[in-house]
């Protein structure tokens, strides 16, 4: 689907479907009426003898045409003093994805959905029409067809140059998102380690110039002593891969910063011996969300031309049962010197991840991002919704939820307190993998992860088990596959930080 700016009004006349916003007008005896500014549309309107049914609340629509054969959608957008880019986002991703199928060009009256914060409203819109398009059906042998190939966004002249640069810049975001959701969405028959890592240095030479790639094989991991993250993929049928992704941009300043952001990529968990039970294997294909949502947040910011240097760390296996597989209540040598007592081969994300970010230590970042699906409690306490931070930072805290909150995406820190690492304390070795039963079981792997980050590095942790995937909610995500949240978190605090 292509998004075009229109400052003459033609594209809009020309559209098969005209969409237009309506707020909500209180008359005088404090009844809900529609507030249509346009003189010929409110004509139109009023002389309908069903216009009594449309009151602007809240995802309300009506459909007229008028004599020219021309097809409008009003939008209710209910009361205009609560609107917001997350409201926004989501009536406009809700509507066009209704109708995808049955037209051809759609034009949106841009001005009349708001009339404030400019940029971030028409961000959103874009992002509410482009990713509510996205679809995963490369394995069906038939499909319904998408006619919808065309949105043209209405504005001003004095507002157009400033769009066309909001759309040339938000373009990078959702083709990355777009591509993180079918890496994390793709099925783990296909998707092995080796697979994933060459799909992913084939879009770097491809499309993201300058970045240098640097793939570590079974025999480089084992020279880096990551033997925690060999541990999980002991039972493997494939070769673990940890891709090393660097950007530097062109112009260096004494702000430029580096930002380091790792991910976990268990391309499917069976639980190893700690197997799974039926129930809960299913989708775990999505166990690799982690390190496709920090690709994503790396491809996006790198063609955005971010003004830091960053670093991309995938540490990518499957967590597989065999003869081979690590058992339960084995002690293994770590990448920073420490032994870990592994008492739960389910508990395996926080494994790769601990020798993954002691790798990246070792790059002297000043902040680095994990994120990673990696534990369930994290959806006990925060559901389907919210997006899981721990950290070693108050100020970077702040700096991430102040970029959560500009992109609209739920986040909320859980803390990392001194007993906690008592929790994770083991008899036989320096530490173990889990801690205690149905206790803090989120809040405990970060203070797991924790142990492995060197002193004088920022560090932030993103559980997000819970945001991943079927986020059916958002009308701009596509149910049953990957949603690719914290991508546009994480890119706008590269751009800001």
């Amino acid at each position: 689907m292509e998004i075009r700016v229109d400052s003459s009004g033609k594209l809009f006349e020309e559209a098969e479907l005209k969409v237009v916003g309506i707020f909500q007008k209180d008359d005088a005896k404090s009844k809900k009426i529609p507030d249509i500014k346009e003189k010929e549309l409110k004509t139109l309107f009023q002389s309908l003898k069903s216009s009594h049914t449309f009151g602007a609340s809240l995802g309300e629509r009506f459909f007229l045409n008028n004599t020219n054969g021309d097809s409008y959608l009003l939008i209710g957008l209910g009361n205009k003093k609560a609107l917001s880019s997350e409201v926004l986002r989501k009536q406009v991703a809700a509507f066009i994805k209704s109708h995808l199928a049955s037209a051809k060009s759609l034009a949106i009256d841009l001005d009349s959905f708001f009339s404030t914060q400019f940029e971030r409203n028409a961000n959103a819109v874009i992002e509410g029409a482009l990713l509510s398009d996205y679809k995963f059906d490369k394995y069906k042998t038939s499909s319904q067809e998408q006619n919808l190939k065309e949105v043209s966004l209405k504005t001003t002249k004095k507002n157009a140059s400033q769009l066309s640069k909001i759309v040339k810049n938000a373009l990078p975001m959702i083709e990355s998102m777009k591509l993180a959701r079918d890496y994390a969405t793709e099925v783990p028959n296909f998707l092995n380690s080796v697979k994933y890592a060459s799909l992913v240095e084939q879009d770097v030479k491809k499309n993201l110039k300058g970045v240098k790639v640097k793939i570590l094989n079974k025999a480089d991991i084992k020279k880096e002593r990551m033997e925690l993250f060999l541990s999980v993929n002991a039972g493997s049928a494939y070769e673990p891969r940890l891709v090393h992704l660097t950007y530097t941009p062109k112009k260096k300043t004494r702000k430029m910063k580096h930002i380091a952001l790792v991910g976990k990529g268990i391309t499917f968990d069976t639980g190893g011996y700690s197997l799974k039970p039926s129930a809960s294997i299913m989708g775990m294909k999505y166990d690799m969300a982690g390190s496709s949502t920090v690709y994503g947040a790396f491809r996006a910011a790198v063609l955005q031309g971010a003004p830091h240097k960053l670093t991309c760390i995938m540490a990518i296996t499957d967590n597989a049962v065999s003869s081979k597989a690590t058992f339960p209540d084995s002690v293994i040598k770590t990448r920073n010197g420490k032994t870990v007592e592994i008492l739960n081969t389910d508990a395996e994300g926080r494994l790769a991840l601990a020798d993954a970010l002691d790798y990246t230590c070792d790059l002297k970042p000043d902040v680095i991002f994990d994120a990673a699906t990696l534990t369930g409690a994290c959806l006990v306490a925060l559901g389907d919704e919210v997006c899981g931070l721990m950290s070693n930072d108050e100020s970077l805290v702040k700096s991430i939820k102040k970029a959560a909150q500009a992109r609209d995406e739920y986040i909320w820190e859980l803390p990392i307190v001194p007993e906690f690492r008592d929790h994770i304390k083991s008899k036989v070795a320096d530490i173990k993998n889990i801690g205690k039963p149905m206790r803090a079981g989120t809040a405990v792997a970060g203070a797991f992860l924790q142990e492995f980050i060197k002193n004088g590095i920022s560090w932030a942790h993103f559980d997000i088990a819970g945001v991943a995937n079927n986020q059916d909610h958002l009308p701009y995500c596509t149910p049953g596959t990957a949603s690719a949240l914290m991508v546009r978190t994480m890119v706008e605090y590269i751009h800001n930080a």
